[in-house]
């Protein structure tokens, strides 16, 4: 049964094609006798309520338009019109269309009688949406002021691809629409074999539809790949596609194994509260702990939007005491009981240039995230702020406040933490002047309370002006003045992240001038490979910075809120300031050297750049290998090549000119054909950076040990596809520390209207306490339908 009725809509998608083709060439005209047009009109109701029995499967948010009236004008073609004055019946026949508001209806023979109240197409009848949506059917007949009313060999071509056939429907009370032998699939239908069974179908013995309701229940369905039945559900039920939004339950989840509380399902319920707004309940229930609830509020307003998640649950699970990498003991002070989480996300727009929002994010443990796999479990820390900003013509202002949650108690004490209040930070980037020159603001100001460490208040302002202009020579100028400046007042400056023993409290200021000037010479030609014409570019560039001695840019009575990453390479070779920030300036007369090389051809490319810093000064108190421990910097480079189409690598080094040593280095690489590629990444530094200031690096026992162990990584990808299917594989390698970080892999297949995935995914390393977690996930997503996940 299934097969011929593919084939026939198959035959009726051609006919609808041919229908649209012509819809703009009929030669109409308007209907001016008034009991025409009141007999029309009723007619034009038959259509729509036939319209109203597709089951469609459409897009959220599709564009309703005007319907059928009776005080619009109708328009028709027919080779023949006749009209019974006795009879009260009015007869179109040879290839009517008749259409109104872009609704068209397409048929052979279309009749209506008035005493009888019954009206009838037959012969190929063929409805078009404005949405595109075309119900076909070889005879309808209503009746009863068209509440009732029944269709033989239905079909219709849903406007999102959707294709349903019906050996019959049934029309009653104008309100529930019952199919008969049913078959739905978003899936093409072979043109060159029609019979042929598509990759999927449901098929059920009755769908009925029910309008005052909003919802579509199917009976005795079979889901069908290549024609043979793999699922069977007694009964399931969607909401009726021609709905934005409805209440309703959501496709449940399952996870049959989870490290902490055992399986557990999740069976979400959706309320539409109103066409602004809705709310979604999120029950579950697991096997080693106690339910939890979630609900997720959502709401978008004229000037704003609204979005609130939470939950509450019974957390059951034991929690026990682990060694961070400092060797410090942690558990979690919530052990069991009641737990919860709450994530705000709220903006407002006050007029067009600002606006206001916030984002509060806090939860009652990071082992609670973790055990129930709270989204944002994983990060280092929650972050909330409330916030008002503008935007202007090359300005941005923003104030703030702002406070952190610590997740990861393995690096971060929530003591630790700064809270924020408030923040504020203003840039502005001027136009050109008379001189040709572009002058531009910045300022970011703070004040910040810690419960244990440094409290400190600051106003920083920096000042930049610079003027590009080229030479006769074709070298390329860059003249910059820059002032750096700002004031502090802080407090238990001995305690961290300041470590100073030398006072407790300090009120202080830095100011820094800066002249730079900055040369590009390039030299270009160019040059032939065979039939291909390339160009090349040699690039010497120098730089001569000017500016006051900062001593490394250690102030010994100022914090160090923003500087704490100090990076060397070829991204900062240049750069004014090598510090991130500004309460570290790296000053002193420096002179910066380098050579810039490029060649392209026919798409391929080599580029490259090598450089070094010569300072008048050593910049003392910077962390070991940093670069710039000596007069002469270490060599920074870069390479990036891409000879081949299927080949493209990027690598970076820096190199300590004295000894040769390699003191940092980090490569990218991706190198595929048409259905197989592998990628990868290396880097390397003598160090961890991130443990420098774990505790006071300036005393007598200096950095954490953990700042001494080498950064020595390797990430290595392959995916592979081929026809419908796909593959892929990756892993990270600690080489320094000699084990697996962390692995995983998908394999899918998925074509124009199914997809079918199974990931698996396991960590390795310790997160808050947490090692050797993995993950299953399979999913399985139909086209109009929807998503199924297992997470095993």
């Amino acid at each position: 049964m299934s097969r011929s009725l593919s084939s026939l809509l198959v035959q009726k998608i051609m006919k609808a094609r041919i229908l649209q083709n012509q819809y703009y060439s009929f030669l109409a005209f308007s209907i001016l006798s008034s009991s025409f047009i009141a007999n029309l009109w009723i007619f034009c109701s038959v259509a729509n309520a036939q319209q109203q029995m597709q089951m469609a499967h459409s897009n959220i948010g599709k564009t309703n338009a005007a319907p059928f009236s009776g005080k619009d004008p109708i328009t028709f073609q027919a080779d023949k019109v006749s009209y019974d004055s006795k009879a009260g019946e009015v007869v179109w026949e040879g290839d009517v269309h008749i259409w109104q508001n872009d609704h068209t209806l397409r048929a052979d023979k279309v009749t209506f009688n008035k005493t009888t109240n019954i009206a009838t197409a037959s012969g190929n009848v063929a409805m078009v949406e404005p949405d595109g949506e075309i119900l076909f059917a070889q005879h309808t007949q209503l009746g009863n002021n068209m509440q009732e009313g029944i269709m033989d060999q239905v079909y219709a071509l849903l406007a999102d691809g959707g294709k349903l056939a019906a050996n019959g429907a049934r029309r009653t009370g104008g309100k529930v629409h019952d199919f008969s032998r049913s078959v739905y699939t978003a899936c093409p239908i072979c043109a060159k074999n029609p019979k042929k069974s598509p990759f999927w179908q449901f098929r059920s013995y009755q769908a009925i539809r029910d309008m005052e309701n909003q919802r579509i229940d199917f009976s005795d369905t079979f889901i069908d790949f290549w024609g043979i039945p793999v699922f069977y559900m007694p009964f399931f039920s969607i909401t009726d596609p021609s709905v934005k939004r409805r209440s309703g339950f959501l496709i449940p989840s399952i996870n049959w194994s989870s490290k902490y509380i055992g399986a557990y399902t999740t069976i979400p319920y959706y309320w539409a509260i109103n066409k602004w707004s809705d709310l979604t309940f999120i029950p579950l229930f697991a096997t080693k702990t106690g339910p939890q609830l979630s609900t997720v509020y959502r709401a978008r307003f004229n000037k704003g939007m609204l979005r609130v998640e939470g939950g509450i649950a019974d957390d059951t699970v034991g929690q026990h005491a682990w060694y961070n990498s400092y060797a410090d003991r942690s558990v979690d002070k919530f052990k069991k009981g009641a737990q919860g989480y709450l994530f705000l996300k709220t903006e407002w727009a006050l007029n067009d240039h600002w606006r206001y929002g916030g984002n509060i994010n806090v939860a009652s443990s990071a082992n609670y995230m973790r055990d129930y796999r709270i989204n944002g479990y994983g990060q280092d820390t929650l972050e909330s702020d409330l916030y008002l900003e503008g935007f202007g013509e090359g300005s941005y202002s923003k104030v703030s406040v702002q406070a952190f949650q610590g997740l990861n108690r393995g690096v971060i004490n929530n003591s630790d933490l700064p809270f924020s209040l408030p923040r504020y930070t203003y840039s502005y980037f001027g136009q050109p002047d008379a001189l040709g020159g572009r002058f531009s603001l910045n300022t970011t100001d703070f004040v910040l309370y810690r419960p244990r460490g440094v409290n400190d208040q600051r106003g920083e302002v920096a000042l930049n002006w610079d003027r590009p202009f080229d030479d006769s020579a074709g070298r390329k100028w860059l003249i910059t003045l820059h002032v750096d400046s700002n004031i502090y007042r802080g407090t238990h400056l001995n305690e961290q992240p300041g470590f100073y023993r030398t006072r407790k409290s300090q009120f202080t200021g830095q100011a820094l001038p800066t002249f730079a000037v900055k040369m590009n010479w390039p030299f270009l030609r160019e040059f032939h490979i065979g039939d291909s014409t390339g160009t090349q570019i040699i690039e010497p560039i120098v730089q001569l910075i000017a500016a006051p001695h900062s001593k490394g840019g250690r102030n010994f009575y100022m914090p160090n809120e923003d500087s704490w990453n100090y990076e060397f390479t070829d991204t900062t070779l240049f750069a004014l300031n090598r510090f991130q920030g500004t309460d570290r300036l790296d000053g002193g007369a420096r002179a910066n050297v380098g050579v810039h090389g490029n060649w392209t051809w026919n798409g391929h490319q080599v580029d490259f750049l090598v450089g070094q810093s010569y300072q008048e000064h050593i910049q003392g108190h910077m962390p070991a290998r940093s670069g710039l421990d000596h007069h002469m910097s270490d060599v920074v480079s870069r390479l990036r090549i891409s000879p081949v189409q299927w080949l493209t690598a990027t690598g970076r080094t820096r190199v300590d000119p004295y000894d040769g040593k390699v003191n940092f280095a980090d490569a990218l690489f991706n190198f595929g054909f048409s259905h197989f590629g592998i990628n990868g990444g290396y880097i390397y530094e003598p160090v961890t950076p991130y443990y420098y200031f774990y505790r006071n690096p300036y005393d007598h026992e200096g950095a954490s040990k953990l700042y001494w162990q080498k950064t020595n990584e390797l990430t290595l990808g392959v995916s592979t596809d081929w026809d419908h299917w796909h593959a892929s594989a990756f892993g990270r390698r600690s080489i320094s520390r000699k084990e697996t970080v962390a692995y995983g892999g998908t394999v899918g297949y998925r074509n124009d209207c199914f997809s079918a995935d199974v990931i698996y995914f396991k960590q390795k390393t310790m997160i808050n306490g947490e090692e050797n977690s993995d993950m299953v996930l399979f999913m399985l997503n139909f086209k109009t339908i929807g998503v199924f996940g297992i997470n095993g």
